[in-house]
């Protein structure tokens, strides 16, 4: 009897139905479905005014152009512009600063918003204030 059973085994596997290759895979539309269009984001050209940081300790860099920042600190190490914005990096043995300028008006001059600061071995934040302190000349 167990060896009639272990017989009907393989006929049992067999019943088992499997997703054929054929079958129902990744969705495409229809020939009968137009395509969604994609619409971009609307954009606006209108003028929006950054939020500045106000903390003690950083009020020589708050609000100075990028002029007022080689003179603080030297020529920075890193100058990146993006539109109207422009980030400033100056590093030391201290630290790294990253200051971030953007134009307080339309078509105004890029001034100082908001600054970051970290340790240059791992990238863990510092404190600030601390950082401005180090890097000047």
């Amino acid at each position: 009897m167990r060896k009639s059973a272990l017989l009907l085994l393989p006929l049992l596997g067999a019943c088992v139905s499997t997703p054929s290759p054929s079958g129902p895979g990744p969705s495409r539309p229809s020939a009968g479905t137009p395509p969604q269009q994609v619409r971009p984001a609307p954009t606006t050209q209108a003028f929006r005014a950054p939020r500045i940081m106000n903390m003690p300790g950083l009020e020589n860099v708050i609000g100075k152009n990028e002029t007022a920042l080689a003179n603080l600190f030297g020529a920075p190490q890193l100058n990146v512009k993006e539109g109207d914005a422009r980030k400033l990096q100056f590093a030391g043995d201290a630290c790294v600063l990253d200051v971030y300028l953007y134009p307080l008006q339309p078509r105004g001059e890029p001034s100082a918003t908001y600054v970051d600061a970290r340790r240059a071995s791992d990238g863990i934040d510092v404190d600030r204030a601390a950082c401005v302190r180090a890097l000047r000349r």
